[in-house]
């Protein structure tokens, strides 16, 4: 069944992300654990299905407060394929130089902030203007993505580098290039594609490796409960004190 084949691939991710990742996972964890614990924030970006980590990371049952999603809904939400907001408009936009200098300069970012980047390839526009501002703006940046395979591969920006090469801090994913990865018979085109949950993989082995490391520096976290438990009743006071904290460290936003 091809459904194997999906699951094999993906474990053989997973396994080359623990095998290959983990001191850098450490290392990024470490900086974003000091981020958080002097009070500032890491900002997540992402385009397309790379914003989708961003939505698993936070709010999200288990997540900390901590983390700032950047959502540019033009960006994110396609799912009319055609028509308003379609897929082509999407595939367009993230190739434009210019808009995300349109995006950072709707926020405010302070020296000392992250930012973390998602992207497959490393090679859009969007993702590299993002990376660039960050670092005018005094902020280490954080990309996690298909860098090994992308290599040096042409960017779709004028600077002539892909955001795996300007970044300050890379965690590979380790997905092959054209994401989909099982091949389907008679069709030219693979089904299965492995970067989501690669992606993802990643976030959840970063940030339970901050929460251990500010935990044994004995910081309190503010972690989003489930509210779904029997018995548990206390998760609705949690929560709000989770939802007050994030309102505070987003204030100045």
């Amino acid at each position: 069944m091809l459904a194997n084949q999906w699951k094999q691939n993906a474990f053989n991710v997973m396994n080359e992300i623990e095998a290959t990742q983990m001191e850098q996972i450490k290392k990024v964890a470490e900086v974003m654990a000091d981020c958080i614990q002097s009070g500032h924030l890491v900002h997540t970006f992402g385009c397309g299905h790379s914003n989708l980590p961003i939505e698993e990371m936070y709010p999200r049952i288990g997540g900390i407060v901590g983390f700032h999603p950047l959502c540019e809904l033009p960006l994110t939400f396609f799912t009319h394929i055609v028509g308003e907001m379609g897929i082509n408009q999407f595939l367009w936009l993230e190739r434009q130089e210019g808009y995300a200098q349109q995006i950072m300069s709707s926020w405010r970012f302070e020296e000392g902030d992250l930012l973390w980047l998602f992207t497959h390839t490393g090679i859009n526009a969007v993702v590299i203007d993002m990376a660039n501002e960050a670092h005018k703006r005094g902020m280490k940046v954080i990309v996690c993505g298909s860098a090994s395979r992308t290599g040096d591969k042409v960017p779709r920006h004028s600077c002539g580098k892909n955001v795996f090469q300007i970044a300050d801090y890379v965690v590979d994913t380790c997905c092959p290039l054209e994401d989909a990865s099982v091949p389907l018979k008679n069709h030219f085109d693979k089904i299965g594609p492995l970067s989501t949950m690669a992606s993802v993989t990643c976030v959840w082995m970063i940030i339970t490796t901050v929460c251990e490391i500010l935990a044994d520096r004995g910081v309190h976290l503010h972690i989003n409960p489930s509210h779904n438990v029997p018995g548990d009743t206390t998760a609705h006071e949690r929560l709000d004190a989770a939802i007050e904290a994030y309102r505070e460290s987003v204030r100045r936003c």
